[in-house]
Order: structure tokens, then sequence, then C-alpha cells
């Protein structure tokens, strides 16, 4: 990667995979295997965790782009549009001719969610880390994170390394990837400061039985990493110290990218000079929020009523 002199032009850099979400909620039963469920409620909306954690922190106010691929379809897709409107910076994207987009189905139901997904597009994404356009866009970050599985060490070592020498932070929720070793996932993660595991993904990744002692272990790879609680909130460990904070008390409609929407949240309070109580405050009222609405980014505060919801959170 070439040193880049000039000032950073983003807080935030998100790579990852874009999904076009297609979202049945509000369902009467759980549906089953031979049947048919019906609902009326239904939404197209952009998924995937780049979508939602770079709209909840660019809603915020943190300057966000976001690196990805998409088909020749998603200049007409509203999903994609959608990310536009968002004032999300889109250079260094990847458009394919010869694929479409990514899709999901997701059913949501009370609090749990199933989802069915094509994308071949997504394939040897790393293989955009190849692209010098790429490369200085994540030169011109304050922080970048990894919203996407972890694969391929031998593509992101030489990127973290390079980025650390250049003083930008480094944050991953990378899902819970059977296919990937876990002395592969640890071999990339050692180079981030921040990871975004839920519970279910620290305790599978640590071999541990608890929230207390997965984010106990994942010390040991990562400077400040978080786990997840779901509407319980999240932990993070910083220097041997665990901080909490719960979520908001909301009625969850569709739990579709609310840990995402925690990222997008926790970062820009992170990018914003907050402590640690208040980064993982940030990250519940957005996940909390998310959680409220169908799909990861229709439910996302503004600044005035994120503002609001920090001082009440403060209080309480």
């Amino acid at each position: 990667m070439r040193r880049n002199n000039g000032q950073p032009r983003f807080d935030l850099v998100v790579f990852g995979e874009f999904f076009s979400d297609m979202i049945f909620y509000q369902l009467p039963r759980r549906p089953q295997f031979g049947e048919e469920s019906k609902t009326d409620s239904f939404l197209v909306a952009p998924g995937g965790g780049l979508a939602t954690t770079a709209i909840a922190a660019s809603r915020l106010g943190t300057v966000t782009g976001i690196i990805t691929r998409v088909g020749a379809d998603a200049k007409v897709l509203p999903t994609w549009n959608e990310i536009v409107s968002e004032k999300l910076d889109i250079t260094a994207c990847e458009f394919r001719k010869d694929l479409p987009t990514a899709l999901t189905v997701c059913v949501a139901y009370k609090n749990d969610r199933m989802m069915v997904t094509h994308e071949p597009i997504n394939r040897r994404l790393e293989d955009l880390l190849d692209n010098p356009a790429v490369q200085q866009k994540f030169t011109r970050a304050r922080h970048v994170h990894l919203a996407c599985a972890l694969r391929r060490p031998a593509k992101w070592l030489p990127i973290l390394r390079d980025l650390r020498e250049r003083g930008i932070t480094i944050s991953a929720d990378f899902g819970w990837n059977p296919d990937i070793s876990i002395n592969q996932l640890i071999s990339i993660i050692r180079h981030c400061d921040f990871i975004f595991p839920n519970e279910r993904e620290a305790r599978a990744v640590t071999g541990t039985t608890s929230a207390r002692r997965a984010i106990e272990k994942l010390q040991d790879w990562v400077p400040f990493p978080v786990v997840k609680l779901g509407i319980k909130g999240a932990l993070l460990m910083a220097e041997g110290r665990l901080y909490q904070q719960p979520g908001l008390p909301v009625t969850v409609l569709d739990a579709t990218g609310a840990g995402d929407a925690f990222n997008g949240g926790f970062l820009h309070a992170f990018l914003h000079g907050s402590d640690w109580d208040d980064c993982l405050r940030a990250g519940n009222i957005c996940g909390s929020l998310a959680a409220t609405r169908p799909g990861g980014s229709k439910g996302l505060p503004g600044l005035p009523e994120f503002n609001r919801r920090l001082a009440s959170f403060r209080k309480a």
C-alpha cells in the first residue's frame, strides 16, 4: 500500500458485503416447512453489516465511506439508491456486469429470524483489496471496520499491518463462520482494536460457556473486545476492567441488523471521543431502536433523538 500523507477524508470506512433484503415480519405463527404463512407486513431494504453499520454512523454525523461489490442492477435497485441517499461515499465500490447484487429473504418471527441468501457476487470479496483505489480509500480513514466473514488471512494481513502502522484503528464483526479455523481467525483479529461478536459467537470462538468468560478470553487477542447481549445490552473489556450497559426497554419487532446498528453507534461515539460507558450506550441506543422497526436501518435515530436518548440513559 502506498503512503498517503493527506489529511483523513473519512471518519469511518466500512468494508463488507451488500445485500438487498426482502423482509417478511409480524407473522401470525412460526413458519414451518411444507406450509405457507401469510403476512401483510413486508419491506425491501438495504441489508448486511456494511449497510446498517455505515448508515447508523452516518446518520449521527460520522463521515462514512463504504467498500463493497454489487451488480450492474444496483443502480436501479431501491436498496442501493437508499445507500446513495444516505450520503455514504461509494467510490472504490465494484460494479459487476456478470452477476446480480446479493439478495437475502428474511423471515422475522417475534425475537428470532431466519434468512436465505443468494450471493455468488460476494465470493472472493477480498480480491477487492488488490485495487489501488480501495487501498487509498482505507488510508484516508481514521477507522476501518470489517463487516464481513474474515477469510484468506494472506489477503488481509498486509493491509491490516499497514493500517496499524499508519495509526488507523480497526474493528471487525466477523459473524460465525465454521469454514475458517480459529487459528486463521485469531491471526486476523489480533490486528484489530475492537471486535463485535454476539454472545453466541463469542462463546463459540473461545470455547467458553458464558459471556463473561468469553470476553476475558477475547482480550488475550484484542485490546477492546465487545460482546453484544441482545436486549440485555453489551459488555466491553478494557485493560482488564469490565464495562456493561443495558439495552433500551423497547418492543422488538425485527432483530435483523440490530447488532450491526450497535456497531455503527458504538463507532460513532468512539470516533467522537466518548468514554467506554457512552460508547456502549450509543451502541445500545442504535441497536435497540433498530429492532423496533423492520430491517436494520429503518429505526435508526438521527442525531437529535440520539442525543435525547443518550442524556436519558446517563440519568438512569
